[in-house]
């Protein structure tokens, strides 16, 4: 049986315990530092001729990851946003390794100093609320898919959800048996919101239950959206879907829709159209899961009902037409990176 390094005995307990048990730390957040170690391990081995199963914890010291994430940029081709991810997941580790390995204080401290790389925010892209509705309007409402994706789409834009959060919504996120209507979404760091939906978007979602005979008792706990195949959505399914239906749109209104789309542009698009039409930029930020970044905002904020009324008014009829393991068990740490967070 191969000898456990410091390192990846002290990973293997980071990604497998003290982040999902002690931190309570998201799935998909473990799976991106995960990713991260596999991207140094890669780099150890190509830049340094380092096996995984050699690297030891004096190998993280800072210029190995200042050589790192310069290794991703000009080597990898990544942008500066994914050179601060990584970043971000390796300073999360050293953090944990200031308490768990004391002896290397210095050593943390010294890569916890390297700082992040500023970069241009470009403007988003965004759809005006005539190209968001030449793309709701693609769907055919009285088809089986047709209504599944209305209402995938419908829902993404009208709460401003980002892809996960969509996919990771349930039956039991949705409140539309009266009103006011709304939707829990669990975002980044398992932070919830309650976010309010428009009557139109209700009415679609309606239609959808009562094609696919969704109970909303029964099916509590299942994923609110399922592909045709009757698995849980992806992230390329997502996309997939709106592309389709956005090239259709394309055709139409080629001055609308642009020649590249994404599920993020339609969040922009909700945020940027509900600015357009007055809504307060805090009311904006609290339906997009954003942090706050100025106490002051703080006086800004009012009672959620008021918060709500100004949202749903500023919502549309979008659709012209509305329906009615652990690692000591693997001997390739490699392996068991890779493997972590996959069923």
């Amino acid at each position: 049986m191969m000898k456990q390094t410091d390192f990846s005995k002290q990973l293997a307990r980071f990604l497998g315990v003290y982040l999902p048990h002690e931190r309570n730390v998201s799935p998909n957040t473990i799976s991106t530092y995960r990713d991260t170690f596999v991207m140094f391990l890669s780099y150890m081995f190509e830049a340094k001729n380092r096996k995984a199963e050699k690297v030891v914890l004096s190998d993280i010291n800072k210029d190995n990851v200042m050589d790192f994430l310069r290794w991703l940029v000009e080597t990898k081709g990544n942008s500066i946003s994914t050179r601060n991810n990584r970043l971000a997941a390796i300073h999360a580790f050293v953090a944990y390794l200031q308490y768990e390995c004391i002896d290397h204080i210095d050593q943390w401290q010294q890569v916890l100093s390297i700082k992040t790389m500023k970069k241009e925010r470009p403007i988003p892209i965004h759809y005006s609320r005539e190209g968001v509705k030449a793309i709701m309007s693609q769907p055919d409402s009285t088809d089986h898919d047709g209504i599944r994706h209305l209402a995938i789409l419908e829902v993404m834009y009208d709460t401003g959800c980002r892809v996960q959060e969509l996919i990771d919504l349930t039956v039991g996120s949705i409140r539309i048996q009266t009103s006011p209507y709304s939707i829990k979404i669990i975002g980044k760091g398992r932070k919830s919101r309650i976010v309010p939906v428009s009557e139109a978007v209700v009415w679609t979602i309606r239609k959808y239950f009562d094609v696919y005979k969704v109970d909303m008792d029964i099916d509590y706990n299942k994923p609110l959206f399922l592909n045709k195949y009757g698995n849980k959505l992806t992230r390329a399914g997502v996309t997939y879907i709106l592309q389709k239906y956005a090239n259709m749109a394309r055709l139409d209104t080629p001055n609308l829709i642009p020649p590249v789309v994404s599920c993020h542009q339609l969040r922009h698009s909700r945020a940027m159209n509900l600015q357009e039409q007055g809504v307060n930029l805090v009311w904006i930020r609290d339906l997009l899961g954003h942090e706050s970044v100025q106490t002051t905002e703080i006086y800004a904020r009012t009672a959620s009902k008021q918060k709500q009324e100004a949202i749903i008014k500023a919502s549309e009829v979008l659709n012209p037409n509305p329906p009615t393991g652990t690692w000591n068990d693997n001997k390739d740490l490699m392996s068991w990176l890779k493997r972590l967070g996959k069923k």
